[in-house]
């Protein structure tokens, strides 16, 4: 009697099956994920917008008014001219200003076109172009609850 032997092993097409599979599911989770990362970077911003609110009313009550628009917000990690009781080591931890979520610097303008009597502080968004809708709307600090995207 003659031993019959099978050989063990995948063929290319279950190989190519099991490859397609993978791929289709990657897709379906990957678009069910990217709306959740624009939500995240848009509270991201949201909070370092009020991180840096804190730490220019800090500004402020040290040395009786904002920083102007050329200074930005760069006087709060060096003493702008004229400062009078600047904080040695500056307003803000790792003396850096952070950038936007999508690598951009935040804006600053004071007197503000929002907020007249201070500063306007915002990110452009997702599109880092003035305006836009959802991810792509700008996130300032005259507006706590704007469109989450």
């Amino acid at each position: 009697m003659q031993e019959t032997r099978f050989r063990r092993g995948f063929t290319l097409i279950e190989i190519m099956a099991v490859v397609l599979i993978i791929g289709l599911l990657g897709t379906l989770v990957g678009l069910a994920i990217a709306p959740q990362i624009d939500k995240a970077r848009v509270s991201t911003a949201r909070s370092q917008i009020k991180m840096l609110d804190a730490a220019l009313e800090t500004y402020r009550m040290d040395n009786a008014k904002f920083p102007t628009s050329e200074h930005g917000l760069e006087a709060l990690i060096n003493p702008p001219e004229g400062a009078r009781n600047y904080q040695p080591g500056g307003y803000l931890a790792k003396r850096q200003v952070p950038l936007d979520p999508w690598g951009n610097a935040y804006l600053y303008e004071s007197p503000g076109q929002h907020n007249d009597h201070s500063y306007d502080l915002w990110s452009l968004g997702a599109d880092s172009a003035p305006g836009g809708e959802g991810v792509d709307a700008d996130i300032g600090n005259w507006a706590d609850e704007q469109s989450e995207g």
